[in-house]
């Protein structure tokens, strides 16, 4: 049994949850009926309002990366935390996420962006700081994280990831390229850059951002 919690419990009768890392596979007939494209564009949704079938896609899947992004859009465009269709307010359905994939680094950065964009930034920063223990070995994730960690203004955070990165095979420049512009990008030293990169293994340079990984951030 779980707690009493006041964002609802997880395993309930409804279907699912699926965890939309590893089980999207059961998650078809939901994306099917309550998340369709024009849905997720947050333009109508299929049987309820926008922000109800995303309702439902959050309780079959508490962590479906899209489904969070789109809840995010509908409500700041609503500037409201709230909204008809909505069971709980938004930062509930990160602390769902969380008591279900506690391990997803994709939540811990969506779940950054959203406490920075209410002046949250301490703990936006330890959401990242999760983000990036929870793929130590994941060059893409580590290099998202530093994005994002330069969206919400941590500067040495997104050098160390740049480091990081780059220390792992990825090659990317879009980071590295903004800490410039920023006068904030500082080259690694010789030896830590060769210590990290022979322990870590090569990557492709040129991989691309996926559907689980969130979007760079948008151009201020």
């Amino acid at each position: 049994m779980e707690p009493p919690n006041p964002c609802g419990a997880i395993y309930t009768r409804h279907y699912g949850p699926y965890d939309y890392r590893t089980q999207r596979d059961k998650l078809r007939i939901v994306e099917d009926f309550h998340f369709t494209p024009e849905m997720e564009a947050g333009i109508r949704g299929v049987n309820s309002t926008v922000a109800g079938e995303v309702n439902y896609t959050l309780k079959a899947s508490p962590n479906h990366h899209r489904a969070l992004v789109t809840m995010m859009k509908v409500v700041e465009r609503a500037r409201q935390d709230s909204l008809p269709g909505m069971e709980w307010p938004l930062e509930c359905y990160f602390d769902r996420a969380i008591r279900f994939a506690h391990d997803d680094p994709v939540v811990r950065m969506l779940y950054a962006r959203f406490l920075n964009q209410r002046n949250r930034k301490p703990e936006a920063e330890k959401q990242l700081m999760l983000a990036s223990q929870f793929a130590p070995d994941n060059a893409i994730t580590q290099y998202n994280v530093g994005l994002v960690a330069l969206e919400i203004g941590n500067h040495s955070l997104a050098l160390k990831q740049a480091h990081m990165a780059r220390a792992m095979g990825f090659t990317r420049m879009e980071l590295e390229n903004a800490l410039r512009a920023a006068n904030r990008w500082r080259d690694p030293s010789a030896e830590a850059h060769g210590v990290a990169a022979s322990a870590a293994g090569p990557v492709d340079p040129d991989a691309r951002y996926t559907e689980t990984e969130p979007p760079p951030p948008a151009q201020r």
